[in-house]
């Protein structure tokens, strides 16, 4: 199977700009850039019975229609909130019946317009224990981004594995798959359509966050530990409709073009869900394996100078 082109890339502005240059001269207009480019707006449309499709053209945002109000998953950039709100209406929905914004990791492209969509509607807020101090913050606990900041955001409830969130007759229930972010969440659903039920899976990050270490890292200790734990999820799953965190992830503009020409909803995608996660996991595994050599030499070769210092004193 050929693997989405977005899969393994790095977040947009980390590869464009250092951390420590964030909002400096160009850096910071190069950040902003890179968030227009992956708010480029796209039409809203309805991927499968109640579920829509409300993001932009490299991020997603899924609204989950009930007669009780809306479940609406990942919010994008503070800049993306007011474009998912506009897609929200275009569909024919209130974005201020929004009654759960449900997240599935703490990285800003997927939380920054958490408190932008909260005040609009006054939804309840849900995101992994693990990753709720972040949102909570507006970013300033994230080790990692510590140059870029949102307006805080209230957390209502921190979700835990295996937990669900429940709303009309709506149950969508979260997965913990830790490496991406340590809370990063898979949540899954079930619907109904023409009589036939479908599981539905909604996937986050799948790779180490740009030049992240597996082997090593001081701020991350159990990361390839938590990879091993989310690839074992991930497949234990059963998967009919495969959606994703980023639309390249789970092809969806060629799946748009796709659904143009045929009755066939190529959404429903157990293969690709499957190809997709065998992909993801053979590159974690190769990034490992390189990086597990490198340190044995680094630690081989301390070990050889230590013997040699101490021989020195003989």
């Amino acid at each position: 199977m050929r693997i989405a082109r977005g899969l393994f890339l790095p977040l947009l502005f980390v590869i464009l700009v250092s951390q420590s240059e964030f909002a400096q001269g160009n850096n910071a207009q190069s950040v902003e850039d890179a968030i227009r480019e992956q708010n480029r707006p796209i039409k809203p449309f309805r991927v499968i019975a109640n579920i829509y499709f409300v993001g932009t053209h490299d991020l997603s945002s899924f609204l989950i229609v009930t007669a009780q109000g809306h479940i609406l998953l990942d919010v994008g950039y503070e800049q993306t909130a007011p474009l998912i709100r506009d897609n929200i209406r275009q569909l024919g929905f209130r974005a201020e019946d929004v009654r759960w914004i449900i997240l599935s990791h703490s990285h800003p492209d997927h939380v920054a317009g958490c408190a932008f969509i909260r005040q609009l509607s006054g939804a309840k807020v849900a995101i992994s224990e693990l990753d709720a101090a972040v949102v909570a913050s507006g970013g300033r606990s994230d080790p990692g981004f510590k140059d870029f900041h949102w307006a805080p955001c209230l957390v209502d409830r921190q979700i835990s594995d295996g937990e669900s969130v429940s709303l009309g007759q709506t149950v969508i229930t979260a997965h913990l798959t830790p490496g991406h972010t340590k809370g990063c969440t898979t949540w899954t659903t079930r619907v109904t359509q023409n009589s036939r039920s479908y599981e539905v899976i909604f996937v986050p990050g799948l790779a180490p966050v740009g030049r992240e270490r597996l082997v090593g890292n001081p701020e991350y200790a159990d990361i390839a530990k938590d990879f091993e734990h989310t690839f074992s999820v991930l497949k234990a799953l059963k998967c009919d409709v495969f959606l994703a965190q980023h639309p390249s992830l789970f092809g969806m503009h060629e799946k748009l073009r796709r659904r143009r020409k045929s009755r066939i909803n190529p959404f429903i995608d157990p293969t690709g869900y499957a190809g997709v996660i065998a992909e993801a996991e053979k590159h974690f595994r190769e990034q490992l394996k390189r990086e597990s050599a490198t340190q044995q030499q680094f630690v081989g070769g301390e070990r050889r100078q230590r013997v040699s210092q101490l021989a020195s004193f003989d």
